[in-house]
């Protein structure tokens, strides 16, 4: 027992360091087309898509009907843009 939780805590302690790195990284990419360093939101918005979405599509969560069941087909598609055009 001893040795899985030994196992577990190293196996954490190392993805810290990992997602440290990989925004390090994606931050040092975020350039304009000149090469100068950008700043601000569209640093920020470089840095987002480079990493890619960690969190969940919360619109996606959010397309459900009035019963609570998921939507499918355009309704979904439909409820998800209208989530993100109020963003």
């Amino acid at each position: 027992m001893k040795k899985i939780i030994i196992a577990l805590g190293l196996a954490l302690s190392f993805t810290a360091p990992a997602f440290a790195l990989s925004q390090a990284e994606c931050e040092a990419k975020a350039v304009s087309k000149d090469g100068k360093p950008i700043y601000g939101a569209a640093k920020d918005a470089s840095v987002k898509k480079c990493m890619g979405d960690a969190k969940p599509n919360d619109c996606e969560a959010k397309a459900v009907s009035k019963d609570g069941k998921p939507l499918y087909g355009a309704a979904k598609a439909a409820s998800i843009k209208k989530c993100e055009g109020e963003k």
